[in-house]
């Protein structure tokens, strides 16, 4: 008995030590934190300020975390009902009076990111995409079709982050004569810490020289927050907005859809629905992507950062989890005024490690829109068409949207009808091509990808005018040689490999 007593007593002691070790810690960051205000004035710091607090607020829940924020065998499927057939949903028609649904809802687009991944400068969504229209032109377009086809007022709203506001901003004055409004509201700007000490690596708030470098937008997970703290939220309400579509800028299959809007705002008013997330069947592409699960009679995003290592491969088993987060959601604004009033927002911690160009190890705290559906009520998925996933993350994704697979008009991209398959051809083009100033100089045009199955290039390959590309085509140039496909080619089911011999496959 004795042993058993000095056991817990040795366990509570060790539980009041790493109290104590995590109160001391928050002291300090709130310490440096306070020199950092100190380093600033007027409306910086108060900004800065009230980002601050919301730092403080992921640093105190970062400490307090212990072990996996899920339980493996905790986890369910969902309740059939709870993830609807988009089919069912677009089953119901749409009312005579379209536009006093769109009259209720607001466009807001993730624009945070920028084009460094594909060898650009400045925010992605100036980067060009088809016919010279940026991703951006093309997200106006679709809302100003919307707003003329239905004389609505559907308005735009940019979430950027100080990495793209400022680029932004500038370009906007070009939409002035576009019937759409346009409104912006920064993320919070949060500090990197220093993996060892937990303390901010900058030493004032400044965003010059090294000091650039400890400062991070935390995720989008941080739209709640920003977009509640900026006096937008409050505004939106005022004016009889009730729902916001919100998905990453660079998805071009993220257009406004009438049946799910209609959805929405059809509901009786006890039962409405507040949070809805479009989910698509998962593909071997697609392994990593988030998945809805029941979670404590929750609905509930599972992340593969939150999966443990141990049960990964089963996470991303297409038999089990059939479906994916495709980060397209419908939120009720009024829901996230409450949930951000009621400090009930509550987001599972990504925690995700950087190196600094010093070579310094940094950890930086961020958070996932989507796993907030858990915090609101009657919380809904919709399986959707895959044609509602359609990002633009590499050249290769360029590659498809430029190409004749996809017919643009009012700004939305749909499949041809020429292409007898409603799935997309893999495409995977090699690192030659990952920039896309580069990329632009190697096809003299845009290859007919109609009939195409899978495409892979590797190495220093250029493409002529007219390029046809069908079946499979994997064109292969050893190191040192190049390969040139001739303009007007056709290629079908062939492997192109260093010398220019062309083989069937």
């Amino acid at each position: 008995m004795s042993v058993c007593l000095t056991k817990g007593v040795a366990n509570g002691g060790m539980a009041q030590f790493q109290e104590m070790m995590r109160q001391q810690l928050e002291s300090s960051m709130h310490d440096e934190l306070e020199k950092l205000l100190d380093t600033t004035t007027g409306a910086e710091r108060e900004v800065s300020k009230k980002d601050f607090e919301g730092f403080k607020n992921l640093f105190h829940r970062f400490l307090q975390v212990k072990g996996p924020s899920v339980e493996w065998i905790k986890i369910q499927r969902p309740p059939e009902d709870s993830i609807q057939p988009y089919d069912k949903i677009a089953a119901r028609g749409l009312p005579d009076n379209v536009a006093n649904s769109l009259n209720k809802l607001v466009v807001v687009k993730l624009n945070g990111g920028l084009g460094t991944s594909m060898g650009c400068k400045g925010p992605k969504s100036l980067i060009s995409v088809r016919n010279e229209n940026t991703f951006l032109d093309l997200t106006v377009q679709q809302i100003e079709h919307l707003n003329k086809t239905y004389n609505t007022d559907v308005p735009l709203v940019l979430m950027n982050s100080f990495n793209t506001d400022e680029d932004t901003k500038k370009i906007l004055q070009k939409y002035t004569h576009h019937r759409v409004k346009i409104h912006t509201f920064n993320q919070s700007r949060y500090p990197r810490v220093n993996k060892e000490s937990l303390l901010p690596v900058s030493t004032n708030l400044s965003m010059n020289g090294q000091n650039a470098e400890g400062w991070y937008p935390p995720g989008h997970g941080d739209i709640y927050a920003s977009f509640y703290n900026s006096g937008l939220l409050d505004q939106l309400i005022e004016q009889g907005k009730e729902y916001i579509f919100v998905s990453n800028i660079d998805n071009l299959g993220a257009t406004v859809d009438l049946h799910i809007l209609h959805h929405l705002v059809s509901q009786p008013n006890g039962k409405r629905c507040e949070f809805v997330m479009e989910v698509t069947d998962k593909t071997r592409a697609d392994v990593k992507g988030g998945t809805l699960i029941q979670y404590e009679g929750k609905l509930r995003l599972l992340e593969i950062a939150q999966v443990p290592k141990t049960h990964v491969d089963e996470f991303k088993s297409v038999s089990k989890f059939k479906i994916f987060n495709t980060n397209n959601l419908w939120i009720s604004l009024p829901a996230i005024k409450r949930l951000q009033e009621q400090n009930a927002m509550d987001m599972e911690i990504i925690v995700n490690p950087k190196t600094l160009d010093g070579g310094q190890n940094v950890i930086q705290l961020e958070t996932a829109v989507g796993a907030a559906i858990k915090c609101f009520d009657n919380a809904l998925g919709i399986n959707v068409p895959r044609s509602r996933f359609l990002p633009v993350k590499t050249t290769s994704d360029l590659l498809l949207v430029m190409s004749n697979l996809y017919s643009l008009e009012a700004g939305s991209l749909t499949m041809s009808p020429k292409r007898e398959f409603p799935t997309t051809p893999h495409v995977k083009l090699g690192s030659s091509f990952t920039k896309v100033q580069e990329y632009l100089i190697r096809f003299e045009s845009i290859p007919d990808m109609l009939e195409l199955d899978h495409l892979t290039v590797s190495g220093d390959v250029t493409f002529g005018k007219n390029v046809s590309l069908k079946g499979t085509v994997i064109i292969i140039a050893n190191h040192g040689d190049r390969i040139d496909i001739p303009a007007g080619s056709m290629l079908e089911n062939k492997i192109v490999s260093g010398n220019l011999r062309i083989l069937d496959h």
